[in-house]
């Protein structure tokens, strides 16, 4: 497989073509912020047909895209909501392996930043949108939705085997192994709200 990454000046986002090297030469997109001539001519050089559309959450700075993209390619979308924007998506669960071309994608349900969180496992690459990134984890609107991503996190995607290459939302790649290792806005998280009688409670309530 070939990674691309593409910065998104809308949103400050990252969005990434994943490409097969077998023939037909077959691409998947991730989290469209944007689309420019970078992005389409990554496609159009490479002779890829779009395969599909991964959309980790419908925050729009990760799905602006997709109007234009839509118009020059044709292709599904996979997300765990329904609809993204005006699109119709193909609406993925957690826990279920899909085959999309070539691709043998993962889906884990990460809600809390946003109820439709997801993290994307295709070989040894994470994409884990905005509730996972490099020293990072996913804002939340309460209280309760962080205990809900940390307990996420927590139960999901750091027992993974092995390694993986972290790819988010925004800024830089990681891997894993740094992250369960270092990962210090989930330290601080937790630092800061083990004490809390409510968080204790939402904790209890999950379990």
């Amino acid at each position: 497989m070939q990674l691309f990454c593409h910065y998104c000046t809308h949103g400050f986002s990252n969005c990434y073509i994943l490409g097969s090297e077998e023939t037909p030469r077959q691409a998947l997109l991730i989290d469209p912020g944007s689309l420019d001539t970078e992005i389409i001519n990554i496609i159009e050089e490479n002779e890829y047909t779009l395969a599909g559309v991964l959309v980790t959450h419908t925050h729009r700075h990760h799905i602006q895209g997709l109007n234009t993209l839509l118009r020059i390619y044709q292709a599904d979308i996979y997300a765990i909501a329904s609809e993204i924007g005006e699109h119709t998506a193909r609406r993925v669960s957690d826990g279920e392996t899909i085959t999309i071309g070539p691709f043998t994608v993962e889906v884990i349900s990460v809600p809390g930043h946003t109820a439709d969180s997801a993290v994307f496992r295709v070989g040894r690459f994470l994409f884990t949108g905005d509730v996972l990134s490099a020293g990072l984890i996913g804002s939340a609107a309460s209280p309760y939705g962080a205990a809900v991503e940390v307990r996420a996190l927590r139960g999901r995607i750091f027992p993974l085997p092995g390694n993986y290459f972290i790819f988010p939302g925004h800024g830089p790649p990681s891997s894993l192994e740094a992250e369960r290792r270092f990962n210090e806005g989930l330290r601080s998280w937790e630092a800061h709200n083990a004490r809390r009688p409510r968080f204790k409670a939402d904790l209890e309530f999950l379990n």
